[in-house]
């Protein structure tokens, strides 16, 4: 028989009275686990309330696929609770150690509320701590979950210059030693200044300016006159350096100075070292290039997060829009072409800046999946009396009218088990009415648009 005084020591029931508190008991069923039993399993009928009285027990569930698991101890109160929608138990309960529980039948949730209105009152609360923290962990599993997939999209980006860079400085150690072997040769030979002279203007003039590459027809008509040139001058085995010399646009007859001032040997061992020195220069190049790459992403994502930076500030909504573009460019790079329709005088939002990125990236990665990731976007930005419209749209198949008027609540979504938990565009709602904005979105097949409105401020009035 459980006393009173247990039931007093559940935060819930403190201070309630003993009349109260003997009906609950009357109306109430003990039930005493061992380690493993389970008093609730998931997708039962949400049919009773249950106090934790002693013991330790385990809630395990799924939510969109994910599975979660989280303690419940003595002096809690779990179950379904008075006014609950609740018509499936989400979870399943497990003991952990020897445990005692009351299980109170929900059929009698409304005498609870007549006979004990504090407890009811207090329920109701208790309810609602579960419903925020609920979305409080939807939203950061939401967070975290476009927080991956937006790593490893960088991830990739950061990896082909990585990779490029890399490729590039281990070639250029065999070059390296190419352009010294070709050295040492030709400080053995007695070469006149002008001779000197001749080469280094040579290697100079092929090395010091960037060149952009001609097409891929050109270079291979190229590559073979250069190669035809030194076969006519004996030189049957240098035709590899032909193909690098070709990439660089040199012409045939300007090597040929080469072979009219110098015996046969040294304008090998020059044409070598002047071969290996255009690598190197287009390796530095694809090195310079790869780097500055690398150097943008990390500036785009210091950026798009606003590290190092004030947490609220005016914030340049085309820059805002530029940042995100970037650090989505792994998936619209995939067959999405971004068509930039932007005002050209600066658009400032006072603003916490990562969140309106947080903004736009939700829109954007919305519109490529409805495209399936081949379409246009449409991004445009203007001015309408004292606010800044930013309208993000897209060429897919539409928001059906049957779903329309459902987008922006919590937890609704289109997409898969696993895919999405339906808190993109509440998130999106919540953070642009919280920068005192409003949202409205129109669709019909083959244009949908979003229309984000949002106050200037002061620095663009």
């Amino acid at each position: 028989m459980i006393e009173k005084s247990e039931l007093l020591r559940v935060p819930t029931f403190a201070d309630l009275p003993d009349d109260q508190l003997e009906w609950f008991l009357s109306q109430s069923q003990e039930q005493l686990l061992k380690p493993g039993d389970t008093y609730i399993r998931q997708g039962d009928p949400a049919e009773n309330m249950f106090v934790i009285l002693e013991g330790e027990f385990q809630a395990r569930g799924e939510i969109n696929g994910e599975t979660f698991a989280f303690p419940v101890k003595s002096g809690d109160v779990t179950g379904v609770l008075p006014f609950s929608r609740m018509k499936k138990t989400p979870i399943t309960g497990r003991a952990i150690t020897n445990g005692r529980l009351l299980r109170f039948p929900s059929a009698q949730f409304p005498q609870l509320v007549q006979k004990m209105p504090e407890l009811a009152t207090r329920l109701v609360g208790l309810m609602s701590d579960r419903i925020r923290e609920t979305t409080r962990f939807e939203q950061q599993r939401d967070r975290l979950a476009s927080l991956g997939k937006l790593s490893a999209g960088l991830a990739h980006e950061l990896n082909n210059p990585a990779s490029a860079a890399k490729r590039a400085t281990s070639q250029l150690r065999h070059i390296l030693k190419k352009i010294k072997d070709a050295s040492h040769e030709l400080g053995k030979r007695e070469l006149t200044s002008a001779q000197k002279s001749e080469i280094d203007k040579l290697e100079a003039s092929f090395t010091q300016t960037d060149v952009v590459p001609p097409d891929a027809l050109t270079i291979s008509d190229l590559e073979d006159q250069i190669d035809s040139l030194l076969r006519s001058h004996g030189q049957n085995d240098l035709w590899q350096l032909a193909a690098g010399l070709a990439r660089r646009n040199i012409k045939p007859e300007v090597l040929e100075s080469l072979f009219a001032n110098l015996d046969g040997d040294t304008a090998r061992a020059a044409l070598v070292r002047i071969a290996a020195s255009v690598e190197v220069a287009s390796l530095l190049h694809e090195i310079e290039s790869s780097t500055s790459r690398i150097s943008d992403l990390v500036g785009a994502i210091k950026e798009y997060t606003y590290m190092d930076q004030a947490a609220v500030q005016n914030v340049d909504i085309v820059r805002s829009l530029e940042t995100t573009l970037t650090i989505l460019n792994h998936k619209l790079k995939q067959g999405v072409a971004v068509q930039r329709d932007y005002q050209r005088v600066p658009l400032l939002v006072n603003s916490f800046g990562s969140e309106l990125n947080q903004v736009w990236t939700n829109i954007i990665d919305n519109a490529i999946d409805a495209m399936g990731g081949k379409g246009e976007l449409r991004v445009r930005t203007y001015r309408e009396d004292t606010c800044v419209v930013v309208e993000i749209g897209d060429n897919g198949p539409g928001i059906s009218p049957e779903i329309k008027p459902h987008i922006f609540e919590p937890f609704f979504t289109t997409k898969g088990v696993g895919e999405g938990t339906g808190l993109g565009l509440d998130t999106v709602q919540r953070i642009v009415k919280k920068h005192r904005g409003n949202i409205q979105v129109s669709s019909k097949p083959g244009d949908t648009r979003f229309q984000v409105w949002l106050p200037l401020a002061e620095a663009s009035t």
